[in-house]
């Protein structure tokens, strides 16, 4: 490489460290917010008066989701609440089986007296978001519950949070999510360690402190007046309801989080599904960000809430910063090297460590607090599975930036519990892995340079930090070809 080139990638790999030092930061504020806010008594919810129940709307957004689909809608007709107040719609724009089986289940409860009825467009134009907002306009609720297919909504979760919206400006309630199968292999543990803190520290922090938080798509429930003056469901995003969050509460509406209200569900079980789920997170984060931010910003609002949402909306750009380090760190140890052979000792590792460091104490402080000691050992994992994860969600933080909407890909859902493998078919389901399999395998390689490096120079105590990183790609790969090998059997 040129003198001016590795010049450039040194500039790069500082600036990705030091925003990534900032969210580690950031990672620590949210913590000692939550802390203090664990010394106060959550203000309880007066229960719901008999003679005033109101009308309330279920939708159940079905897309191709055989294996949950009746589960789904059998839990939904067991939630509690008077039959003449409440409907469920089950919004299903299905092109497979899964088509017989919800007319099936939905005939059968409809015999027992159950108010529900199936809505098909024969399109699926605007993806979930569009499922939605023409449920939206054929609803008879004043108050409107979403359930994704991977969910089991409990028979108290309307008794739980439509007392919630005896506040006038309550314009959403948002419960806890729990999981099914966290403990059915090590991506399924680690997705519920990245996962907890999200409901617990996020959304807690930013609704006690009145900070702006979002509707996570599923289990929830909001005002339907609050969809509707915010201007409804809109598909220009692949995160409808990140985007339909930050429009309801700029309209003046509150939002609250029900940490002690949860809803079972499940998590992908093989790397693609997971993949795929956190790319449609991180490419519509962005989208969102660049939707709404302009209009936030220049908003009235108080400057701290401004400042936590763009904390919030730019958050996945830390997939981007860790991937711009890993591609840079070779040559910004490299075109240091007349510095000395401990100069990557004494910058670049107490950098990286630190925020490293700083994120680890952000998941070691829940696990501990939420008294869940048995995922311990699993977050040492995090930073190495980070590493390996971080190039493909970057590719669609990075489509996030330069466009708008697009295509709206299906987690695929098993209806699995506890360490169930997958069905017989869920080859149907199958996501293709390969490209990401050369990528990684390209990046294993490269990931070697530094080490070899360091091990040319004699920085020893570089080395075993550096082996994170084709650790981390290495794990990924065989983590693919696992599921694949797997896969491929059935």
């Amino acid at each position: 490489m040129s003198f001016d080139l590795l010049r450039i990638l040194t500039i790069a790999h500082f600036v990705s460290l030091g925003g990534l030092l900032l969210y580690g930061l950031h990672r620590i504020w949210l913590i000692a917010c939550w802390h203090t806010a664990r010394q106060h008594k959550e203000a309880s919810i007066p229960p719901t008066d008999p003679a005033h129940f109101p009308m309330v709307t279920i939708q159940l957004p079905l897309y191709n989701e055989r294996f949950v689909a009746e589960r789904l809608i059998e839990s939904a007709a067991q939630v509690e609440w008077p039959k003449d107040k409440l409907e469920i719609q089950a919004l299903d724009d299905s092109t497979d089986d899964t088509i017989s089986i919800v007319d099936e289940t939905v005939k059968r409860l409809a015999l027992d007296g159950v108010n529900i009825k199936v809505l098909r467009r024969g399109h699926r134009n605007g993806y979930k978001a569009g499922a939605l907002q023409d449920g939206l306009e054929k609803a008879a609720g004043e108050f409107i519950a979403i359930f994704d297919a991977d969910f089991i909504p409990r028979p108290d979760f309307l008794i739980q949070t439509v007392p919630c919206f005896s506040d006038p400006n309550v314009g959403m309630v948002q419960a806890r999510w729990s999981f099914l199968n966290a403990e059915a292999s090590w991506l399924t543990r680690a997705q519920s360690l990245l996962l907890s803190p999200h409901f617990g520290i996020e959304h807690k922090v930013r609704c006690d402190r009145g900070l702006f938080f979002n509707f996570n798509g599923t289990a929830g429930i909001w005002r339907r007046s609050a969809i509707e003056s915010a201007g409804g469901w809109k598909s220009d995003t692949v995160t409808e309801d990140l985007d339909l969050s930050y429009r309801a509460q700029l309209r003046g509406w509150k939002f609250l989080y029900r940490n002690d209200v949860t809803v079972p569900s499940e998590l992908p079980v093989t790397l693609a599904a997971f993949r795929s789920q956190q790319q449609r997170w991180a490419k519509g984060s962005v989208q969102t960000a660049r939707k709404i931010l302009p209009r936030l910003l220049t908003s009235s609002l108080p400057l701290p809430v401004k400042v936590e949402a763009v904390a919030h909306l730019l958050a996945n750009f830390g997939w981007l910063l860790g991937t711009v380090t890993i591609l840079t760190l070779y040559a910004a140890i490299t075109w240091r090297v007349g510095v000395g052979p401990y100069q990557l000792l004494k910058f670049d590792l107490p950098l990286l460590a630190g925020t490293s460091l700083a994120i680890l104490v952000y998941f070691f402080a829940y696990a501990i607090a939420s008294g869940s000691r048995r995922s311990l050992r699993w977050i040492p994992l995090l930073p190495v599975f980070s590493i390996g994860i971080s190039p493909s969600i970057s590719l669609s933080v990075i489509k996030g930036i330069f466009s708008d909407g697009g295509y709206f890909e299906r987690t695929p859902k098993f209806g699995l519990q506890g360490s169930q493998t997958p069905p017989l078919l869920a080859f149907l389901y199958r996501q293709k892995a390969v490209p990401y399999l050369v990528m990684n395998t390209a990046l294993l390689l490269y990931s070697f340079l530094p080490i070899i490096f360091s091990w040319q120079r004699g920085t020893w105590l570089a080395i075993p930090f550096l082996a994170l990183f084709p650790a981390g790609f290495a794990l990924v790969i065989f983590k693919d070809l696992a599921d694949m090998k797997q896969i491929g059997k059935e």
